[in-house]
């Protein structure tokens, strides 16, 4: 039984001193495949660097709604900077995470949907889908893809649980990936949205070193426990986690066309 984590951060600090252990230790546990997620231009150059090491690791680049920076003329420099990036190197598959994040950051709502569709553009020039980031702004993401169509599509990453984003989500053709909240006790709706899912568009991920699952909530998260994720999926819908292992590979294969 395989996995693969369609979203994780081990360009992140926290996994400064032990990153290569982790990682070897990851692909031994039967994660044979994940994501290393850029968020800023730093981050982005970061996740390239980890998965030219490894062959079983691909990375996304992008600019995050927390991370782009606070003009206009900084952002095309940044976004322009991120494009050359992923023109260079093959196994970026995808742009991302890219978005709109209204929880954290209410006062630059403007700028946030300028980047999210420059990068849009950025990612139909160069053919990839895209990996969203959507928090509290589920209205204006919903929006902005419907009015700007990505050609390849893409992922709604650590998927909110908001049952009405998520089936305009699916009416567009993107896929949805779930992450350690679905696990916790007090999540809301996390078996209503689970379920809206079909088999064909369902995604597993940790966003490692973040949010991780039941039982080991609180503590730093790495791709090993995807499988716990997937477990609560099998639970929601009545499969077999080895079914659950296996679709979930193989969406993440497609969508992100490895």
């Amino acid at each position: 039984m395989e996995f693969f984590d369609s979203h994780s951060h081990y360009n992140d600090e926290k996994f400064d001193e032990i990153r290569e252990q982790i990682i070897e230790d990851t692909y031994k546990s039967g994660v044979t495949k994940f994501i290393c997620a850029g968020y800023d231009v730093q981050s982005s150059k970061k996740a390239i660097e980890i998965s030219q090491k490894h062959e079983f690791i691909y990375s996304i680049c992008g600019i995050s709604p927390n991370d782009i920076p606070q003009s206009e003329e900084e952002l095309w420099k940044t976004i322009d900077e991120i494009s050359k990036i992923v023109q260079q190197n093959k196994k970026i598959v995808a742009i991302g995470e890219i978005g709109l994040d209204y929880y954290w950051n209410k006062e630059n709502k403007e700028l946030q949907k300028k980047a999210f569709i420059k990068q849009i553009e950025l990612a139909n020039k160069l053919e990839l889908p895209i990996v969203i980031h959507s928090r509290d702004a589920s209205v204006d993401t919903i929006d902005i893809i419907k009015n700007n169509i990505v050609n390849k599509r893409g992922i709604f990453h650590c998927c909110q649980l908001n049952q009405e984003m998520v089936k305009q989500a699916i009416n567009l053709g993107y896929y949805i990936s779930f992450a350690g909240p679905i696990t916790f006790k007090n999540s809301k709706n996390a078996k209503e949205v689970v379920d809206l899912v079909p088999m064909d568009k369902i995604l597993i991920e940790t966003d490692s070193p973040y949010l991780s699952p039941e039982p080991n909530r609180g503590k730093r998260n790495d791709s090993r426990n995807v499988k716990y994720v997937a477990e609560k999926i099998a639970e929601f819908k009545n499969m077999s986690l080895e079914e659950i292992a296996r679709i979930t590979y193989e969406n993440a294969m497609k969508i992100f066309e490895i």
